[in-house]
């Protein structure tokens, strides 16, 4: 798997950067992975020195983990970068339970601000038809909330594979 874009643009919430840290950790048992940065209890996003920090701890983690070639074999780690998808159409994608393959998902999704079609349909279904009270785990990508980034993308570079 490579990089098929030199430059990637995606929002994510902090509890997202958590699920990511877990599964890269889950398949390279033996590498010590970098430390997201600690989630503070009383995170402000109206404080901009809290968001900024969140930020750039963010930012070093990725930088660091970019930086592994057996981290950079994981196609959850593309999806994540290079794709709106949530979590869970990341794994389906990569364990087959959908009908793209990862680099199909790449190329479509890419560039989009949202995740599978189909998938999100019957998501929606099955949201309305749910306790209307209960928070849904895809709702939240490119909403401001006390846990996600709130900026601005900026175009950074993502290596190329030689």
């Amino acid at each position: 798997m490579c990089f098929t874009r030199k430059t990637s643009c995606v929002r994510r919430r902090f509890r997202e950067f958590v699920w990511l840290r877990q599964r890269l950790q889950k398949n390279a048992v033996l590498l010590q992975l970098p430390e997201l940065p600690s989630k503070t209890p009383f995170f402000n996003m109206n404080n901009p020195h809290h968001v900024d920090h969140r930020r750039q701890g963010l930012q070093e983690f990725l930088e660091k983990i970019l930086r592994n070639a057996l981290l950079l074999s994981d196609s959850r780690l593309h999806l994540f970068l290079q794709t709106q998808l949530s979590p869970e159409d990341i794994e389906a994608c990569v364990s087959g339970q959908t009908k793209y393959s990862v680099a199909d998902a790449i190329h479509k999704f890419a560039s989009l601000k949202r995740r599978f079609p189909i998938e999100d349909e019957e998501r929606k279904r099955g949201k309305n038809e749910a306790d209307s009270d209960s928070e849904s785990s895809f709702s939240g990508l490119g909403h401001s909330s006390d846990d996600s980034i709130s900026h601005g993308c900026k175009a950074s570079t993502v290596p190329e594979e030689s």
